[in-house]
C-alpha cells in the first residue's frame, strides 16, 4: 500500500501508532522473559534447597521457549518480508511492473520500505509506457518522413525530365534569335531560373536519397584547405583566411567529398554574410583528446535570434537565390560522421560555426554496414 493510501486513511479519520520494527520485535520476547522471571521467582519461593536441580532444568526450559519466540518473531516480523521483496524484485527483473508487496501496509520502518518500492516500481511503470509511447511516436514520424522522402525523390527525378526540355529548347530559342533582339534578356532570365530550380532538385535528391560515405582516414585540414581554395575564387574581395593548428592533427576518418561540402558551403555563406559592408572570414582549427574542430568565423552582419534558431530547418532561407537546404545538408552530413554543427552570432559583429568531429569513430564502419 503506498503513501497515499496512507494518507487516504487518516483523511477517513484512522489514526495508525507508528512503531518501529525493533520495538515490535522486542515487545513479544520482553513479555516471554519477564513471565519466565515470574514464574522462576514464584518456583524459587516454593521449592527447598534440593530442589534447585528442578529449577535449572525449567529455566533452561524457559531459555528454549524464549529462543523459540525470538525465532519466531523474527520470522514473522523481518523475514517474511524480506523473502517477500526477493520474489517481488526477481518478478520486476522479468519484466513485469505490476507487481506490489503487501508489507507496504505496515506502519514502521519495514513498510517504509515496501511503500518506497511500490512507488519506484510505478515510476518505472509510467516511464516505460512513456518510452514506449515516445517510441511509437518516433517511429509513425520516421515511416512518415521515409514516405515522404520516397516521394520527394520520384517528384525530383520527374522535374529534372522537364527541365532538361526547357533548356533545351531555350538554347536553341537563342540560337535562332537575332543579337539585338530585346527576348534574349528574357531568356537569360528563363536559362538562370531552370538553373536555380535545377539547383534545388540536386539538393532535395541528395537529402532524400543521400550517397552513401566512402570514409578513409584523412588529413581534415587539408580538405578544408582545398574548401577555402574554392571559396577564394568566389570571393575576390573578401580575405579568406586559414589559421593551420599549431600542433599537426592526426588523419580523422571521414568522408573528404562530403566534408568539403560542408566546410565550402559554410564558407560561401560567410563571404556573403560579408559582401555588403566588408569584412574577414578566418577558418580555424582545435582539437582534444577526443574531438577535432573546424571553426569558420566571420566579421559580417551577424543573424538574428528569430533567424538563429531556424537556419538548419529544410527550405527556410533568408536569401532570394537560396534553395534552404545548404545547411540542413550540411547537419546531417556532419551528423552522420558522428560529429556536430554548432552556431554563434552577433549582430553587427559576426558570425562562428564550428564543425566537431570525433577522433574514434569505431561507429562509422557499423554505419557504412548498415546503409
Amino acid at each position: 500500500m503506498d503513501r497515499g493510501f496512507d494518507m487516504s486513511k487518516e483523511r477517513r479519520g484512522i489514526r495508525r501508532v507508528r512503531m518501529n520494527w525493533q520495538i515490535k520485535v522486542l515487545l513479544p520476547i520482553a513479555a516471554v522473559l519477564l513471565d519466565g522471571l515470574l514464574l522462576f521467582v514464584l518456583i524459587s519461593l516454593s521449592l527447598r534447597n534440593s530442589d534447585r536441580d528442578l529449577v535449572l532444568v525449567i529455566a533452561t526450559g524457559g531459555a528454549v521457549a524464549i529462543c523459540s519466540v525470538v525465532v519466531m518473531v523474527l520470522a514473522v516480523e523481518v523475514r517474511r518480508p524480506m523473502m517477500e521483496l526477493q520474489k517481488k524484485i526477481a518478478e520486476v527483473r522479468e519484466g513485469d511492473l505490476q507487481v506490489r508487496v503487501e508489507f507496504a501496509e505496515r506502519n514502521d520502518e519495514i513498510g517504509d520500505l515496501g511503500r518506497d518500492f511500490n512507488d519506484m516500481v510505478r515510476q518505472l511503470r509510467e516511464s516505460r509506457e512513456e518510452i514506449q509511447r515516445l517510441h511509437r511516436t518516433q517511429m509513425s514520424r520516421a515511416e512518415h518522413l521515409a514516405t515522404l522522402g520516397e516521394m520527394a525523390a520520384g517528384l525530383a527525378h520527374e522535374i529534372r525530365n522537364p527541365l532538361a526540355g526547357i533548356a533545351g529548347v531555350m538554347e536553341i530559342i537563342g540560337r535562332d534569335l537575332p543579337h539585338d533582339n530585346p527576348a534574349r534578356a528574357v531568356l537569360g532570365d528563363v536559362r538562370n531560373e531552370v538553373l536555380h530550380i535545377n539547383r534545388i532538385v540536386s539538393d532535395l535528391l541528395e537529402i532524400a536519397r543521400p550517397k552513401a560515405a566512402d570514409y578513409r582516414d584523412a588529413d581534415l585540414v587539408a580538405t578544408a584547405e582545398h574548401a577555402a581554395m574554392f571559396a577564394r575564387e568566389n570571393a575576390r574581395h573578401v580575405p579568406v583566411e586559414v589559421v593551420k593548428p599549431a600542433e599537426a592533427l592526426p588523419p580523422i576518418r571521414h568522408d573528404p567529398g562530403q566534408i568539403h561540402q560542408v566546410v565550402l558551403n559554410l564558407l560561401l555563406n560567410a563571404v556573403q554574410a560579408c559582401h555588403e559592408n566588408g569584412g574577414t572570414v578566418r577558418m580555424e582549427f582545435e582539437q582534444d583528446d577526443e574531438t577535432v574542430s573546424v571553426a569558420v568565423n566571420d566579421s559580417g552582419k551577424g543573424i538574428p535570434p528569430e533567424v538563429l534558431q531556424n537556419i538548419f530547418r529544410p527550405f527556410f532561407t533568408t536569401k532570394g537565390n537560396g534553395t534552404g537546404l545548404g545547411l540542413s545538408l550540411a547537419r546531417r552530413i556532419v551528423e552522420d560522421h558522428g560529429g556536430k554543427i554548432d552556431v554563434t552570432s552577433w549582430l553587427g559583429k559576426g558570425s562562428r560555426f564550428v564543425i566537431t568531429l570525433p577522433k574514434k569513430v569505431e561507429s562509422h564502419e557499423s554505419r557504412d554496414t548498415s546503409n
